[in-house]
């Protein structure tokens, strides 16, 4: 079996509440292999790239935003100016550019077996009203969708955690060059995976 890599990003969020030591702690403690790490204001042109500019990402993200609505009562266009999900994924992805320039981020590789269902499990659900206790956003975070629509800005979730083998892949090579990354093997691999 291949190790997996993946990209983990703490946000300002966390950052600013100096989270970074203990949620990073969680990854390592787990047995993941930090094999990149470094504290960096994003630039837009990089933050731009992380979230696809695609029409069905767009649509993806508004048809998410526009259930949540209709779940709760509120009217889009009351709060977007618009029904139209990929006019509002658009919208959440210009607030989500905004937001990872409010402060510098951790941006962390990670390589490890299963790696990508591992940071999954250990960040919780995306909607951090919705994680788990234990987990990093259920522990971390107590924002939702409704607080965010209401003050037109992203979700506050303490961290991004690549969620496909693929973007592992592509998000890793995004936010590191190959020199900033590094091979090596943890002690604990010698017990853990004979």
């Amino acid at each position: 079996m291949k190790k997996q890599k993946a990209l983990i990003i703490i946000k300002p969020d966390a950052v600013q509440r100096g989270l970074s030591g203990t949620i990073t702690k969680r990854f390592e403690q787990v047995g993941l292999t930090i094999i990149g790490l470094k504290f960096q204001k994003a630039d837009s042109k990089t933050v731009i790239a992380h979230y696809p500019s695609t029409d069905v990402w767009f649509e993806k993200v508004g048809q998410r935003t526009l259930k949540n609505c209709a779940a709760k009562g509120v009217d889009p266009k009351v709060v977007f100016k618009t029904a139209d999900a990929v006019s509002i994924g658009k919208i959440v992805k210009g607030w989500l550019i905004t937001y990872f320039q409010e402060s510098p981020v951790l941006i962390m590789a990670v390589e490890g077996y299963e790696c990508i269902e591992i940071i999954r499990k250990i960040s919780g659900n995306t909607i951090p009203v919705l994680a788990a206790p234990g987990t990093i956003r259920g522990d971390f975070s107590h924002d939702s969708i409704d607080l965010a629509n209401e003050a037109m800005r992203p979700l506050r979730n303490a961290i991004h955690a690549s969620d496909a083998v693929d973007d592992g892949e592509k998000e890793v090579a995004l936010w590191f060059s190959p020199s900033e990354l590094f091979s090596y093997e943890r002690a604990d691999e010698k017990i853990m995976f004979p």
